[in-house]
């Protein structure tokens, strides 16, 4: 019996990071692309569709921009996991084409930052380093 109730406990300790998670995920976030503007942020929005999490948002300027579209498919306790597109377009890499990520990408917050970033950094058309950051939401 002692044992069935130390994991239980222990289920329900590990099952609240996870919760938070959730709860922060929900709402609008700030969004940005390092190449595009450290000033000028996009916006992200997470909504629950009938148990799912969809992940929508978009970062433009001049020309340049970020967007990501998509379901949240896990929910961890310091981030998530993504099935969806993310597309950037940098004027300066892979010659100003657009490039598209598509399918399973990780978002995770690391030590005591207040953002989750796509840990699918290398740029799959150019040599370069994307960081992706969907912002937490502001209290």
């Amino acid at each position: 019996m002692r044992l069935l109730f130390v994991l239980f406990v222990t289920l329900l300790q590990a099952q609240q990071p996870v919760d938070a998670t959730r709860q922060l995920l929900l709402g609008n976030h700030l969004l940005s692309l390092q190449w595009i503007s450290w000033d000028r942020f996009g916006k992200a929005s997470v909504t629950d569709e009938r148990g799912k999490l969809l992940l929508k948002g978009e970062q433009r300027k001049d020309g340049d921009y970020v967007t990501i579209d998509g379901l949240v498919t896990e929910i961890l306790p310091n981030g998530f996991r993504f099935h969806g597109k993310v597309t950037t377009r940098v004027s300066h890499i892979n010659q100003g084409k657009p490039c598209v990520r598509d399918g399973n990408l990780t978002f995770l917050a690391s030590g005591s930052r207040k953002f989750w970033r796509m840990q699918q950094m290398n740029n799959p058309c150019d040599e370069a380093a994307d960081y992706v950051d969907v912002y937490f939401k502001r209290p």
